[in-house]
């Protein structure tokens, strides 16, 4: 380890930045953030630096750097083009015993900057020792998709909480097991998001109970959308809330590529849904999510596409609420929104269609009945149909037999967004044979409109299956 990590304390500390351009404006920005009291010193300032002097924000000295300039400063950052200058400031440093970071230059350094991620009061610190700042740069991003934006308040809450929570629970270990169990379940799930007063409620709740009971009493169900099927297409809460979930209850539709994400010590239960075959009813699973909750679960409902477009999410909400159930609802790319993207087919243009119908291909009873065909077969529009693969025939004759011409551009799509993708592009009239011979495999989706003649144009990805029929066939 070539560098300590530390934090240092800087509220109202004296802090010096030589220099006066756009790099000694960032460093003399995080002095500020820190709360440092900031002394400028440089020949001349860019007008940023300036308008801060102006604004009393920092102290301005318009000169050159001399060696009695550092006295009585806890900290020097040296931010000129002149090397000279750096060097100068860098011994004064030295002989005083005052820290010094010379910018761009680590051999002339008692400390650097690390890149950071900021949810104060938590901060993270990320340092590749001045040999690759960019790559510190590329890892604070990465670790900042990873961590909300609220974990800064949930642990503001945490902190002013410490000493209540010692009162009720004297035990350290017990104290330490409320800790580890509070600060993910569902009071932390309400502090990221943003609802903090709720957040601290629940959690001196959830510490009465712990006192008396010997942990939380109730636990939280989470909807979420686990998109088309690539796992790159996850939110980042329905990422965090998966691999935080101590039960998954999942669906047909949901990729192995994203249940390989889950814990390995979570439960998974399977309640997929295929064609007039279910392996759980739904009314089963409405209660199956109430009751893992009461035993104290974080139990996550994850559904291909979205909850609440052909997901039942309602359904299952509605159950959730009447039991009073801590519930939230993660949104997911609906499969016509990633399936369309990923097969080159807009949804909407304002050269085919001013609007864009979802709708079910069949209803709850399995039957095509009460569809609204003549809605559907209007022109300038695009129709997408959720599994609609074995009424696929009766679904083009309908469309025709309503006034929607035999040529109409349609297209199927196979597993969109996945490796076993394959779009299936005719006519209404045309499709249903082209997809008998193809020999689909659902999960299909099929869209319907003049958008369909743009794929030809605008086709970016390719599944591998694709590939290889293309392959076969000379393309």
């Amino acid at each position: 380890m070539d560098y300590l990590p530390i934090f240092l304390k800087l509220r109202d500390a004296p802090c010096l930045v030589v220099g006066g351009g756009e790099v000694a404006g960032r460093k003399l920005g995080l002095l500020l953030e820190a709360g440092a009291a900031v002394t400028v010193i440089a020949p001349s300032a860019d007008a940023a630096i300036a308008e801060l002097a102006e604004r009393g924000r920092i102290r301005l000295r318009t000169k050159t750097f001399d060696a009695d300039d550092a006295d009585g400063f806890r900290l020097v950052i040296a931010a000129t083009d002149d090397r000279e200058v750096n060097e100068e400031v860098a011994a004064t440093g030295r002989r005083l015993g005052i820290p010094v970071n010379v910018v761009d230059c680590p051999a002339l350094c008692d400390f650097i900057f690390p890149a950071i991620v900021d949810r104060s009061p938590v901060v993270i610190a990320v340092s590749t020792g001045g040999a690759s700042p960019v790559l510190g740069r590329l890892l604070r991003t990465r670790i900042e998709a990873c961590i909300p934006s609220g974990f800064g308040t949930l642990a503001r809450i945490a902190g002013g909480l410490r000493d209540r929570v010692k009162r009720a629970i004297p035990d350290a270990r017990a104290r330490r097991h409320f800790w580890e169990q509070g600060l993910q379940g569902p009071a932390a799930e309400l502090a990221l998001q943003g609802r903090a007063e709720e957040a601290e409620m629940r959690l001196l709740e959830e510490a009465e109970a712990a006192a008396t009971q010997g942990g939380p009493s109730l636990g939280s169900v989470a909807l979420v959308g686990a998109g088309p099927g690539d796992p790159d297409l996850l939110t980042l809460r329905a990422l965090r809330l998966i691999q935080e979930a101590d039960v998954v209850v999942y669906d047909r539709l949901v990729s192995p590529e994203i249940l390989a994400l889950v814990r390995r010590d979570a439960r998974r239960i399977y309640a997929g849904k295929e064609r007039s075959r279910h392996s759980i009813p739904q009314d089963d699973i409405n209660e199956l999510l109430g009751n893992l909750a009461s035993e104290g679960h974080r139990v996550v409902r994850l559904k291909g596409g979205d909850p609440f477009i052909f997901g039942r999410g309602g359904e299952e909400i509605e159950t959730l609420m009447a039991r009073h159930i801590p519930f939230q609802v993660v949104p997911g790319i609906t499969a016509a929104s990633g399936c369309a993207a990923y097969a080159g087919i807009p949804l909407t243009h304002r050269d085919h269609a001013h609007a864009c119908l979802f709708v079910a291909g069949h209803l709850k009873d399995g039957s095509l009945q009460g569809i609204d065909w003549p809605q559907l077969a209007r022109p300038r529009q695009t129709v997408v149909v959720y599994m609609g693969l074995q009424g696929l025939p009766q679904i083009c004759a309908e469309l025709i037999r309503h006034g929607a011409p035999p040529s109409r551009p349609a297209a199927l799509i196979q597993q969109g967004t996945t490796s076993e993708q394959r779009v299936v592009s005719a006519t209404l009239e045309t499709l249903p044979a082209r997809v008998a011979d193809s020999n689909v495999k659902a999960p299909t989706l099929v869209i319907i409109g003049e958008v369909v003649t743009l794929r030809e144009k605008l086709a970016w990805y390719r599944g591998r299956a694709e590939r290889e029929e293309m392959s076969a066939n000379g393309r």
